[in-house]
């Protein structure tokens, strides 16, 4: 019998050091097994198209998430990057935009809405192992968003911004409100459009004190107007200013529409 414990111990030892040596050297076999990196083209190319689909409504892209420690393997961690965008509505609307972002969708995507514990939940797959989701965070705020799944994180898989300026209406919006205006962004989040060019949500912080939004009417078509929570049109760009937090925040997004 020592010779079969043996035997059974030395095998296990021999499997963990292969699959330890596998994770590190092998390539990639699957695609749920490509790095951040190599995935966040789909991803990105997902939220350009629920961009274009909700182009004509009050919406802002969400910054970048990358979360690390999920388990690749036994031996070996990853990580999930989801992108996304926030989109205002009317109160008691939510579903009813959900439904409509499910039906613009492609066709091979399968996206449909069902209703679970939280309320209207869309979701869709855009291929290469990306899933998109849709659901209700706020009263009349909907979150769409696109997540790899649990991938290999490399040090190479930083997702690099470029840099943005405030741009002209962000600019006029801090003005109009009688905050200064600062040199540049404190974030921007930028997404590929399904038919070449990009989008992008360019965002800053305007200190804390309360203020009205009303001088903000006059800027341009208001898409959602609330004490806290004020968008507007301006051209091609979508305005929203969000005085329900700590802080005044600012967005101003630029969509896929030519």
């Amino acid at each position: 019998m020592r010779w079969l414990v043996a035997a059974t111990v030395a095998w296990g030892v021999l499997l963990a050091g292969l699959t330890w040596w596998s994770v590190r050297h092998d390539p990639p076999t699957v695609k749920e097994q490509r790095s951040l990196s190599q995935a966040d083209p789909v991803v990105a190319g997902a939220v350009g198209r629920l961009v274009a689909v909700v182009d004509g409504e009050a919406w802002e892209l969400t910054p970048v998430q990358v979360r690390r420690g999920c388990r690749l393997t036994p031996l070996a961690d990853g990580a999930t990057l989801t992108r996304g965008l926030d989109v205002l509505v009317a109160g008691g609307s939510e579903r009813a935009l959900l439904e409509r972002v499910a039906q613009r969708l492609p066709a091979d995507w399968r996206a449909g809405v069902r209703a679970d514990s939280e309320g209207p939940r869309l979701r869709a797959d855009a291929g290469e192992f990306v899933t998109v989701d849709g659901r209700v965070v706020a009263d009349g705020r909907v979150r769409l968003s696109a997540t790899t799944g649990c991938r290999p994180a490399h040090t190479d898989d930083a997702i690099l911004l470029p840099a943005y300026s405030l741009g002209a209406e962000l600019e006029a919006a801090l003005r109009a409100l009688g905050r200064p205006v600062p040199a540049g962004a404190d974030e921007v989040v930028v997404t590929p459009c399904p038919a070449g060019g990009t989008a992008n949500t360019v965002r800053v912080a305007a200190g804390t004190e309360p203020l009205s939004l009303a001088p903000l009417r006059p800027l341009g078509s208001a898409l959602v107007d609330r004490p806290e929570v004020y968008a507007y049109r301006s051209g091609r760009v979508v305005v929203l200013v969000d005085a329900s937090g700590d802080q005044l925040r600012l967005a101003a997004s630029t969509g896929c529409a030519g």
